[in-house]
């Protein structure tokens, strides 16, 4: 895919083969996966790297991989997101521990966030966030969202969650 969107400090681009080693570590970090169902091993990491790979030839979108402007390294993935059975258009965000705290989170989800209103057609947004997860709580009110009610997140995931998002109108209008 040759979708790449840009920030001020962050580069979003579809995942390659490339990212796996720097993925594989960040789902096998503890408290990076804290939040998001636990730590996985490589074989599983890639798995899951494919699953967003074969979102985006199947879908034409998924999470981007976060490309730190200044380093050059892997950081994260975030973006879109909408598998079968989602409680709804998600852009979410993970990064690795040694990124968090600098607004990257933010500063790229609201890249993701234009680019789904603008190109997907979206007419709403939303974050599955679990309850104890403070700090995504925090980036997804600076984004404008709101509480919005729990979930259970669809098979294998099977975890309550809590939505927070807004709609189309809402967003453009803070963008003003």
């Amino acid at each position: 895919m040759t979708i790449t969107l840009e920030t001020e400090r962050l580069i979003l681009r579809p995942p390659l083969a490339a990212d796996l080693d720097a993925w594989a570590a960040f789902m096998a970090d503890p408290e990076s996966q804290r939040h998001l169902g636990g730590v996985q091993e490589r074989p599983i990491a890639w798995r899951s790297l494919c699953i967003m790979a074969g979102a985006w030839q199947i879908d034409g979108f998924a999470m981007f991989s976060v490309i730190e402007k200044a380093s050059g390294r892997w950081i994260g993935r975030l973006g879109p997101w909408r598998p079968e059975g989602w409680p709804g258009p998600e852009v979410g965000w993970s990064l690795v521990r040694e990124a968090w705290g600098k607004g990257y989170a933010t500063e790229g989800a609201t890249a993701a966030i234009d680019w789904a209103f603008e190109h997907l057609g979206w007419t709403d947004v939303i974050h599955c966030i679990v309850p104890e997860n403070v700090n995504s709580q925090k980036v997804a009110q600076r984004l404008g969202s709101r509480w919005l009610r729990r979930d259970r997140l669809p098979a294998p995931i099977n975890i309550d969650t809590e939505l927070w998002g807004q709609s189309r109108e809402d967003w453009l209008a803070r963008r003003r």
